[in-house]
């Protein structure tokens, strides 16, 4: 950050300085514990050649909020991914099933959304396209927040829900399901080629908020990737430029997250089968009826109390994940 110039590129000086700022708090909480123990040590309530010393109530009380905060500490070390600081780019999609899959990947936003307001994080909705008669075909969120995709990356499959339809007038249980995506949002850090004759861009007016001038003004854009056909669109800003910034910022993330799927499929024929994250193959559970369950199929860990999950409380299974995978 020293150097001459570095502020010239304000995209990755921006990034830069906030690595910087989340290695430093790291480091500040770790020397603030190091100064407790030692502070401990020092007027004799802690002794490191003899556990069995007796401590005073408050200094045990204290002793009892260092090892909780210990605990918090060591925990993201299991944030050990190369993009787990970054943002998180999350898209969820409904499967097929009409309006009762739509409302369930509505009903996936609010859960995040939970999620995101209790961690702090900044969650921004960059593109949707809602269903017809009740929630959503599809919806971006961007997600800004101290290590937001080390926290979001074991949402990235397929969630399946089991429930008396609210759309059914007969009552019927239904199953459905919806695809949830889960990019790194790499930033000026780490750069993917994209050649400018191998993108199509268009522009078509917004369907989403902003007021009469973004329906009038084709400020929303679509981005074609033409060899690998990905699509990407926002329409969340009032200025095409911003849609478009954004928009490629999605495509990056999902080009250089396709290399790594392929990578890991190249891997995983040495090592065995491969499973997508495809229709069949669901990540997750949530059972309302007959019974309440939710649970996570590749670590086991599960809840009954699906009212606190749907409002965001998802801890207990991204913490198995990050433990299991570890």
């Amino acid at each position: 950050m020293s150097r001459p110039g570095f502020w010239n590129d304000q995209a990755h000086a921006r990034d830069v300085s906030q690595r910087v700022a989340a290695l430093k708090n790291e480091v500040e909480r770790w020397d603030h514990m190091v100064h407790e123990v030692e502070a401990l040590r020092e007027i004799g309530e802690l002794d490191a050649k003899d556990p069995t010393v007796t401590l005073r109530p408050e200094m045990e009380k204290r002793l009892d909020e260092l090892e909780r905060e210990f605990e918090q500490l060591e925990f993201f070390v299991l944030f050990s991914g190369p993009y787990d600081a970054n943002p998180a780019i999350l898209a969820i999609h409904a499967g097929t099933g009409g309006t009762e899959a739509q409302d369930w990947a509505a009903m996936l936003l609010r859960m995040y959304l939970r999620f995101c307001e209790a961690k702090g994080f900044r969650a921004t909705v960059i593109d949707e396209h809602r269903g017809q008669e009740a929630g959503m075909k599809s919806v971006v969120v961007e997600v800004e927040g101290a290590y937001s995709y080390g926290w979001l990356r074991s949402e990235h499959g397929v969630h399946r829900l089991v429930r008396i339809s609210p759309f059914d007038a007969e009552k019927m249980r239904h199953t459905s399901f919806a695809l949830v995506e889960v990019m790194p949002e790499l930033g000026a850090l780490l750069e993917v080629e994209i050649k400018p004759e191998d993108i199509k861009m268009e522009g078509f007016r917004s369907s989403g908020h902003g007021g009469q001038n973004v329906q009038k003004v084709e400020t929303a854009v679509r981005i074609t990737h033409i060899p690998t056909g990905i699509v990407v669109a926002c329409q969340s800003e009032r200025s095409q430029a911003q849609n478009r910034e954004n928009a490629m910022k999605i495509l990056k993330a999902k080009l250089h997250m396709r290399f790594l799927q392929e990578q890991e499929r190249e891997k995983q024929k040495i090592r065995g089968a491969y499973h997508e994250a495809a229709w069949g193959n669901q990540i997750r559970s949530y059972v309302l009826h007959p019974y309440h369950l939710v649970k996570d199929h590749r670590t086991e860990a599960e809840t009954q109390d699906t009212d606190a999950v749907l409002d965001g409380k998802i801890d207990i299974f991204i913490e198995a994940y990050l433990k299991h995978k570890e």
